[in-house]
């Protein structure tokens, strides 16, 4: 079943020491490995595009079960453990700079055509861009990593931080239909707050809208700017987003570089708002004044939920925010213990990963 959504997770400070991250390299290119020749590379990822999975496998192989710095670490780990020539898996981008690298490393990988490389990159860049600019939640991305096979299957998992937290966002190829409607695999989330969704498939109209209003000349959105100096400005919503239905702003406060990149944008004439978005210089700020307008101006709906389902960090034991899929839980334990039981690791090393996985599900 197709699901959409993030993850949500404390900040935790200090850093993995080096004595842990090599054991935690030895032991996951151990059960990747075991995965990958059991089933097949394409498996493998789709299981890591898999947020419950994901978590097990980083709780398993030492980091802990709620903590941030799972992410990265575990992305690490997983990147310095596969050979794409042995395992034909590859991990492109990483954390901070390394994010940035992503297009150079697919671009160098020896596992895909020049075609491949191409589309690779393209979706590395719009899944980026839809996470950050679409999906207005306040958490600013900071870790992308662009996970492949040597067949074509490709994940993203991505993470954003805010002054309070971090939220993961996960991506598997061959279930996005349209990387601006509704792409993400997988949703967990114990916090929920308003959000300017462009992605839902009730924001459908304002994406249309917020087309039209470019391709009609970006020129013409001028006239939405009125002389009074008394009324909210677009620029109030910048950090709320509180975004009440027919809320009567009559002056919008384009700023002259959103107006600029709205410009290009209406040159380039992109075709549908997956162009639009991957526009060079269009960011969160221009997505949000079209979308404000498309709602207040014409009354498209638009879609301020948060898309979230599960929650890592209470588990929702009680059923808040919603149960825990005991099910998915009980597969990806019962599938990685028994990764670790048949993995060339030294008996005590799988009797902390399995004790652990075990605390893991208790914690569920």
């Amino acid at each position: 079943m197709k699901r959409s959504g993030t993850t949500d997770l404390p900040l935790h400070g200090g850093s993995c020491p080096p004595w842990l991250f090599d054991k935690m390299e030895r032991l996951v290119g151990e059960i990747s490995e075991l995965i990958i020749y059991e089933y097949s590379p394409e498996e493998f990822i789709k299981r890591l595009a898999d947020p419950v999975f994901f978590q097990s496998l980083g709780c398993l192989v030492g980091f802990d079960w709620h903590s941030s710095g799972l992410s990265t670490t575990l992305t690490g780990a997983l990147k310095e453990a596969l050979d794409p020539e042995l395992h034909g898996v590859e991990v492109a981008g990483g954390k901070g700079s390394s994010s940035r690298k992503t297009p150079q490393e697919i671009r160098k990988s020896d596992l895909l055509s020049s075609s491949e490389k191409t589309f690779f990159v393209d979706a590395s860049k719009l899944s980026a861009k839809v996470d950050n600019n679409c999906v207005q939640d306040s958490f600013n991305l900071y870790h992308h990593c662009f996970i492949f096979s040597e067949n074509g299957d490709w994940i993203v998992i991505q993470q954003g931080m805010n002054s309070e937290t971090a939220r993961r966002y996960h991506w598997i190829g061959e279930e996005v239909e349209e990387f601006v409607e509704e792409p993400h695999f997988g949703i967990c989330c114990d916090v929920r707050k308003d959000t300017l969704d462009l992605t839902s498939k009730n924001s459908a109209e304002t994406r249309q809208i917020s087309l039209d209003l470019v391709n009609d000349d970006s020129s013409h959105l001028k006239k939405y700017l009125l002389p009074e100096k008394t009324q909210s400005t677009l620029s109030n919503f910048n950090d709320a987003l509180e975004l009440p239905k027919r809320h009567s702003i009559r002056k919008m406060d384009f700023s002259k570089q959103v107006l600029d990149n709205l410009d290009k944008a209406y040159e380039r004439q992109p075709k549908d708002f997956e162009e639009l978005v991957s526009v060079d210089g269009v960011g969160p700020k221009s997505i949000r004044a079209l979308a404000l307008v498309s709602d207040l101006v014409f009354g498209a709906d638009l879609a301020t939920d948060d898309p979230a389902t599960y929650s890592f960090a209470h588990g929702g034991k009680d059923g808040v925010p919603y149960p825990v899929d005991e099910e998915k839980y009980e597969e990806s334990i019962s599938f990685l213990g028994k990764a670790i039981s048949e993995a060339k690791i030294g008996e005590e090393d799988k009797k902390r990963a399995l004790k652990r996985l075990k605390s893991y599900l208790n914690q569920e």
